[in-house]
């Protein structure tokens, strides 16, 4: 493959403040680098990062992430430092029965501790998965682009997860809520060599479609489903702080 995924990216109304909640909640350092906030991924856990722009809508985000537990004690520590850093709870329609806890971040954005004991992210580390809204065709379309094989391929849902292990990324399956305006988060690629040009070409011949060049000359582009990301010919970080395994 001709790309390799730094990290998730958000929008944020205030970039530091919310990658300090989640440098804390994760226990990572921030990395500062001309793109935003950048938090590295180890042991193929996914990188995020966080730049200026808008706040995330609840309950009109495409992704969320997925947060494990190894036991009780565990995903309450966790929902207790969430709430500490200046997390919420989130009521999205879950009903008493549901283990999982429901969480909003500073930035407006959704995520979940899941319960102990989920045997699907048995393994993956702290950052399980990215829950994302997508069709089956846009999971088939990020397996091929990253080179990470299906996990899951049941009733239209998909997911992949690297070969080393770690971060799933899975699509709900249709319907898939209609796109009103660009996504507050995007995915951001990394061109294997630093060859931009055959990245984009590969990424095109997949499905991708162009939509322009953004800050520090990245090639904006649109996955089958219409979901923004990018593709950068370097690692803008100090250290090279990528993703390892992503």
């Amino acid at each position: 493959m001709r790309s390799r995924l730094q990290a998730l990216s958000f929008e944020a109304n205030d970039p530091a403040r919310a990658a300090q909640f989640w440098a804390a909640l994760l226990g990572r350092q921030v990395v500062e680098d001309a793109a935003g906030a950048l938090l590295p991924g180890e042991d193929a856990q996914l990188g995020l990062r966080f730049v200026p722009g808008r706040a995330g809508q609840l309950g009109a985000n495409r992704m969320h992430l997925h947060l494990t537990s190894a036991d009780l004690d565990e995903q309450k520590h966790t929902v207790a430092m969430a709430l500490k850093l200046g997390g919420r709870h989130l009521d999205v329609g879950q009903r008493p029965e549901d283990e999982h806890v429901v969480l909003a971040d500073p930035a407006g954005y959704e995520f979940c501790v899941i319960e102990p004991g989920n045997a699907y992210l048995a393994g993956c580390g702290f950052l399980g998965e990215l829950a994302c809204d997508g069709t089956r065709d846009v999971g088939l379309f990020w397996s091929k682009v990253l080179g990470w094989p299906l996990v899951w391929d049941q009733d239209e849902e998909t997911a992949v997860q690297s070969p080393r292990g770690g971060t799933k990324i899975a699509w709900a399956g249709p319907p898939v809520t209609p796109k009103k305006e660009p996504n507050r988060q995007r995915f951001e690629l990394i061109a294997a060599a630093g060859d931009q040009q055959a990245a984009v070409d590969e990424l095109i011949s997949l499905g991708a479609t162009a939509t322009g060049i953004g800050e520090d000359s990245a090639v904006l582009l649109a996955d089958p489903d219409g979901n923004e990301f990018c593709v950068r010919a370097a690692d803008h970080s100090p250290a090279g702080g990528s993703s390892p395994g992503l």
